[in-house]
């Protein structure tokens, strides 16, 4: 069962975007896909920022078919940076896959890249290395200091908006204007 945001106040399921005001240059301009979130932290991957490196070049590394693949590959935050994870959407599950919601897992295990590479994998999908990780507590403190603006996430936003487009599809979904922004937003 899907836990309702309301009711637990976990930000799983939602994307934050970094405000002007985050003193982390590392997410500027970033949008985070929060994949877990409970009382003892958070863990989330920006799906907006590619590393420069395409997905084929990984699969090489790893000695795995789909050298040819022209996919871009994610930063997805400062912690652990050699460590993959691939956002997907549902299916066949792989040896470390866990559901974040009804339309989208989370592997972490090298399976789901020999699947993609064998053109096997899910329908859709989005590597990263690295994550964003909070400590208990660490994550409400920086959104009571205006840092990030949430929303729940969109499956589309997340799997089929075009890389450079993201960041505003999410503001659009919050209902911000950017350039309106001021160091007094507040939260409701």
């Amino acid at each position: 069962m899907i836990e309702d945001t309301n009711a637990t106040g976990s930000l799983k399921h939602h994307f934050l975007v970094a405000s002007p005001w985050l003193s982390d240059p590392r997410f500027h301009g970033g949008v985070i896909y929060i994949c877990e979130h409970s009382e003892e932290g958070a863990l989330g991957l920006m799906i907006n920022q590619p590393l420069g490196i395409h997905l084929g070049e990984i699969l090489e590394q790893l000695d795995l078919q789909g050298g040819e693949l022209d996919i871009p590959v994610y930063t997805g935050g400062p912690v652990q940076p050699e460590r993959g994870f691939v956002l997907h959407s549902p299916g066949r599950e792989w040896q470390h896959t866990a559901r974040v919601t009804d339309e989208v897992s989370l592997t972490t295990s090298r399976d789901v890249l020999e699947s993609i590479g064998q053109d096997d994998g899910p329908q859709e999908f989005l590597v990263a290395l690295g994550y964003s990780g909070w400590g208990e507590g660490q994550l409400e403190e920086e959104l009571g200091s205006n840092s990030w603006l949430t929303c729940p996430a969109s499956d589309d936003v997340l799997f089929r908006t075009p890389i450079e487009k993201r960041y505003e599809a999410v503001l659009q979904l919050i209902g911000v204007d950017l350039s309106q922004l001021s160091d007094s937003v507040g939260h409701a």
